[in-house]
């Protein structure tokens, strides 16, 4: 199955390290964001992938091209051999333009894709989701309800702890960082091809704005809960957090061995 990833946004609330680079090529550990994204899914067997490209998409295009040369190797001059990857991966790097909505930059993607149905994910979060399990639903649902996309979800913590008020005026209980009620998208949405019926033809539409609303209207939009962990590197402290994590092995979306 195509896995699609969206890399052209800016980032501008990361901009300690976007200025630099392009989101996805923010490390943790020695690695940007977009190889850990990667592999997660070639964990559960999927190698083939499609990069939206937009801002600075050179330099992710630089950073592959360069990959192997990561590796220890000896140069014989009068016969050139890069080392192999470990990997065994197809990448399509597509500019997808400078200031694409991400509905845009998927319908860019349509003549590419190359399987029936296929996963959009977005180049700045990590999940220990289990991508089986995902499309088995996926499957359920397109089965009983004729679902044209799944979305995955996940409840965050609260960013603040949350007190309980008695009657009193005194505080009857306080959690701190509890678990929410809402559901929020963390990516790793699984399609059907007819989802581009429902793209509008301007340069700004966005998944979230322009594409999924209709398709909730039309009960064609299914939701996958996440019980595991999601990161997402919105912030400089997120990535503070997730170099800290990577660093001391406790990095949860690590589903892969090598």
């Amino acid at each position: 199955m195509d896995i699609v990833i969206f890399c052209g946004g800016r980032g501008t609330r990361l901009s300690e390290k976007t200025k630099e680079v392009p989101k996805p090529l923010v490390e943790i550990g020695n690695f940007p964001i977009i190889w850990h994204i990667m592999k997660i899914f070639e964990h559960y067997g999927h190698n083939r992938f499609l990069l939206g490209l937009g801002y600075k998409g050179d330099m992710i295009k630089k950073w592959f091209l360069d990959y192997r040369l990561r590796r220890s190797f000896e140069l014989n001059f009068k016969k050139i051999k890069l080392p192999q990857s470990l990997e065994d991966w197809k990448i399509l790097f597509k500019n997808t333009g400078f200031s694409s909505g991400t509905a845009t930059r998927l319908k860019l993607l349509k003549k590419d894709i190359k399987s029936k149905r296929f996963i959009i994910t977005y180049g700045d979060g990590l999940a220990n989701i289990n991508i089986k399990e995902l499309i088995k639903f996926h499957e359920i649902q397109v089965k009983k309800h004729g679902v044209i996309a799944t979305m995955s979800t996940f409840q965050p913590n609260s960013q603040y702890g949350l007190v309980k008020p008695s009657k009193n005026g005194l505080v009857e209980s306080f959690e701190e960082k509890s678990k929410i009620d809402e559901w929020i998208n963390i990516g790793f949405i699984v399609c059907e091809k007819e989802i581009f019926k429902y793209i509008p033809n301007k340069i700004s539409a966005m998944l979230v704005k322009d594409v999924f609303p209709i398709l909730a209207n039309e009960k064609k939009l299914a939701m996958y809960r996440h019980n595991g962990e999601f990161y997402s590197m919105d912030t400089y402290k997120d990535y503070q957090d997730l170099n800290k994590m990577w660093k001391e092995g406790i990095a949860k979306w690590k589903v892969w061995k090598n």
